[in-house]
């Protein structure tokens, strides 16, 4: 069997272990540079997360151009076969946002190591300061897929009772409180879950137990059946929303990489508040 057909998209420390030195194996490491440096899991490669976003002002969240992602994911020796498991150390946005555009590219074999780098060393798991040797591929990053979600698409369909909108900001940009754009507020129709109350603190950051993820989503009238898109400031904290949903099963997702900073910034979008 495969590795990629029985590893799930959220991978736990003791799971991940094992497999270490498995050839088909690509293991992304997305700490901070200090972090990495100072230990990190075998084999694993790092990626500065400013990589998976182009920088660009007022929308800085938005994907980087296929030159720059084809370099990126050539650079650490990504190719078809390989199974990604991401991490960070953070609780999964990074990694999120690595799985997020894994799926974009239609990289089909990807997982997230639950509670990262955190929970890897709390639960007192191996970490090596070596850094691995990269064999680098030619990998071509051709299209942009069905994972991705733009604001004339979700503006076409605000009034389709299909769709949800998932913001995973703070309540306080939420409700318009705290502004960080040119316009307050949120995304007519959207509902509010804040991307860290889906965090296990007491569990070295991992996601809450899969019951708990469901009641908030199902308080939220957020149902398994609609397509629901996440979206934050910069579609940073909204790749673990993403990463959520995805683990629990949900078949319709995308993430609006412009975000509220794009959307926020845009004279002619509606809000609410």
């Amino acid at each position: 069997m495969a590795m990629s057909d029985r590893l799930p998209v959220l991978l736990e420390p003791e799971q991940l272990l094992p497999i270490l030195t498995d050839e088909s194996l690509l293991i992304v490491d997305l700490c901070k540079p200090e972090s990495y440096a100072k230990g990190h899991i075998a084999g694993a490669v790092h990626v500065d997360y400013r990589h998976l976003q182009s920088g660009s002002r007022p929308a800085a969240g938005k994907l980087p151009g296929v030159e720059q992602l084809s370099a990126l994911f050539s650079s650490i020796g990504l190719n078809d076969e390989v199974h990604v498991v991401a991490y960070d150390d953070e609780g999964g946005g990074w990694a999120g946002r690595f799985l997020w555009t894994l799926d974009v590219i239609g990289h089909p074999h990807g997982s997230v190591l639950n509670g990262g780098i955190i929970a890897w060393g709390n639960e007192g798991y191996p970490v090596t300061a070596e850094i691995p040797h990269i064999t680098t591929t030619s990998y071509s990053v051709a299209t942009q897929g069905a994972a991705l979600v733009t604001k004339d698409e979700i503006i076409a369909r605000l009034e389709d009772p299909s769709l949800a909108l998932l913001d995973a900001r703070t309540p306080e940009e939420f409700d318009g409180s705290k502004i960080r754009a040119a316009k307050r507020g949120h995304i007519p129709g959207a509902a509010n879950l804040n991307w860290t109350d889906t965090m296990d603190k007491s569990r070295g950051l991992r996601l809450l137990p899969d019951d708990e993820l469901r009641k908030m989503l199902s308080d939220r009238n957020i149902r398994a059946d609609q397509e629901v898109i996440a979206y934050c400031h910069t579609h940073h904290r909204s790749s673990h929303s993403y990463l959520m949903l995805k683990h629990l099963g949900y078949q319709k997702i995308r993430g609006y990489a412009g975000s509220w900073s794009e959307w926020g910034n845009d004279p002619d979008t509606p809000v609410e508040l």
